[in-house]
């Protein structure tokens, strides 16, 4: 570890591995389920690969993390020590409080591949239709790079595309990338976004009315935002219309 404080303090001790940058991340997406390399990688987007090895043997090294046995041709596995089990409902705290009192997003904190991760694990898949269905989303003010994503689900799995699937899509929306994250963070009504026409559907009739219950949200989007600012009267309006 770069930094110590220098103190016995149990407090400083956790804070040496767990407060550098990223850790928390990774150790959140390992929480969620993911166990390999790829996965928390997509779960996790803008840290290098690089850096997120060397995190992985960091919490391996600290204990949190154990490595399945070596396969041929396959992944090794990592999964969480009891120990890293325990940080759950800490990260889950830490994640209510961001919720309600860390600063609002800014340009640089839109980032569209964590939207289209999170987005593809909070889908209600028992009210899909059969079969395949395709969702291509588009968002304006975006980068350059990264204007659009796809959900493709099947069988009551989601699986997410930051490229296009090859396949034909059943339902496109387009929004602007941050009223969309404002919705997805409960922060606005995506129904009342539809209606108002902010929030685009194009598809048959009954995709675009089914649409709205698809999505589950951001499992955070129940917590009321209490720090002041634009996201607050955001979420006020929200409330009292």
């Amino acid at each position: 570890m770069a930094h110590q404080y220098g103190q016995y303090c149990p407090l400083a001790l956790a804070v040496e591995l767990l407060c550098e940058r990223w850790t928390l991340l990774v150790v959140s997406r390992l929480i969620d389920g993911c166990t390999q390399f790829n996965e928390i990688h997509r779960g996790v987007p803008r840290i290098s690969p690089s850096l997120l090895s060397r995190r992985l043997s960091q919490l391996e090294r600290a204990g949190l993390v154990k490595r399945g046995p070596a396969k041929r041709g396959l992944p090794r596995s990592c999964m969480l020590t009891p120990a890293g089990q325990e940080l759950g409902p800490i990260i889950d705290s830490l994640a209510v409080w961001g919720q309600r009192w860390s600063r609002d997003m800014n340009e640089d904190d839109l980032d569209i591949a964590f939207l289209a991760w999170s987005m593809h694990r909070s889908i209600d898949v028992a009210r899909m239709p059969p079969g395949r269905t395709v969702i291509e989303f588009q968002f304006r003010n975006a980068p350059p790079d990264g204007r659009q994503f796809w959900l493709v689900h099947a069988n009551g799995s989601t699986d997410m595309c930051l490229k296009s699937p090859g396949y034909e899509v059943d339902l496109q929306v387009r929004a602007d990338l941050r009223l969309f994250i404002e919705a997805w963070r409960g922060f606005r009504d995506l129904r009342r976004e539809i209606q108002a026409g902010h929030v685009q559907l194009l598809g048959s009739p009954a995709l675009r009315k089914q649409f709205p219950s698809w999505l589950l949200l951001s499992g955070l989007a129940p917590h009321p935002r209490l720090r002041p600012g634009r996201e607050q009267r955001l979420a006020a309006a929200c409330n009292n219309a």
